[in-house]
């Protein structure tokens, strides 16, 4: 392990966004982040694995960490389940590909979501209909002060929509190590998602398997999520919006045909239907814009500065404000 100097840091986001970090170190065991800590304390750091929810703005004055941990275990198995541990290193799309394989399911549906597995738990991830809350039995984090390893149940991780508790109440204060995930091998697969079915039913599958879900998200999110490597991007920029019923019921009397789903605080309306109806999808401002297929996707053309991003941004949030009365929240994490 060791620590380099004035590193760029463009070919580690998905953004592409260039711009330098003054020291970045990649880890390979949680030994290499326990003798990183005494320094933790003295400078602004990072920890980053796949890249594929950051924005930079600006250069970074501190410790980039990027995790290198790798390792997929089986610490049990019946007939019916299996329980998996996980480095967090691990790219999250091997590790689905690597589950279905050993006959594992579960995560056939968050199938191509970009990143690590030490930002799935992280971000509470999530895509036609499932999460991984629903699928994760513990998470073993380090903590950064002590220098030991905790262990959070499903509950203490206090997953919420897009967020955890390492997301928020704990950011920063812990590196997450491993995460372990109980799946079926007996699984009643989940394919009422319209897309999905939709594809499913246009290759005439009428008994699909769960490798048949995951094909058919892969191919969904291929054909409207353009790829980081040919168009920068970190998928879904916003949030979807959740809303009380008094405001949604007040809200479809203007636009009866806008679309919704009901959601345990309210009502959840899709952020790109707003973006959409509001006139950006596929606008080009400068060297970033929205994605000509997805408007929830933000993309840097080529050039963009990460603060060009963030302000096109802005001017969607406020254009959405204006006209519906949502305010949306980025689900990229700004630095």
């Amino acid at each position: 392990m060791e620590i380099q100097k004035n590193i760029s840091l463009k070919p580690f986001n998905t953004f592409g966004i260039a711009c330098n970090a003054s020291e970045f170190s990649s880890i390979r065991n949680v030994e290499d982040i326990k003798l990183l800590i005494p320094q933790l304390s003295q400078k602004p750091f990072l920890l980053m694995g796949g890249g594929s929810n950051v924005l930079f703005t600006k250069d970074f004055d501190g410790l980039v960490i990027q995790n290198q941990l790798k390792g997929i275990d089986t610490i049990y198995e019946d007939e019916n389940v299996a329980e998996i541990a996980v480095k967090s290193g691990e790219i999250w799309h091997d590790l689905v590909l690597w589950s279905l394989e050993k006959g594992f399911y579960g995560l056939e549906n968050l199938s191509l979501i970009p990143g690590s597995v030490g930002a799935a738990p992280m971000q509470n991830i999530g895509a036609y209909g499932e999460e991984i809350k629903n699928w994760c039995t513990k998470v073993i984090a380090l903590n950064l002060k002590k220098g030991e390893l905790e262990t959070f149940t499903n509950e203490a991780c206090e997953f919420g929509y897009r967020e955890s508790i390492f997301k928020r109440k704990l950011k920063n204060q812990y590196f997450i190590y491993e995460v372990h995930f109980k799946l079926d091998k007996k699984r009643a697969i989940n394919c009422n998602y319209g897309d999905i079915k939709k594809v499913l039913e246009d290759k005439g599958i009428e008994n699909p398997t769960p490798k048949d879900v995951s094909n058919a998200v892969i191919e969904i999110r291929s054909s409207k999520l353009p790829n980081p490597s040919e168009l920068g991007n970190a998928g879904s920029f916003f949030k979807n919006p959740v809303i009380s019923i008094p405001e949604f019921n007040k809200l479809q009397l203007a636009y009866p045909e806008i679309p919704n789903y009901p959601d345990v605080n309210g009502i959840k309306i899709p952020a790109g239907w707003l973006i959409e109806q509001s006139g950006f999808k596929g606008k080009i401002v400068g060297n970033t814009g929205s994605h000509a297929k997805q408007a929830l996707v933000i993309v840097n053309y080529g050039n963009a500065t990460g603060e060009e991003i963030f302000n096109y941004s802005q001017t969607i949030i406020e254009f959405v404000k204006n006209k519906y009365g949502i305010e949306l929240e980025r689900e990229v994490n700004i630095i």
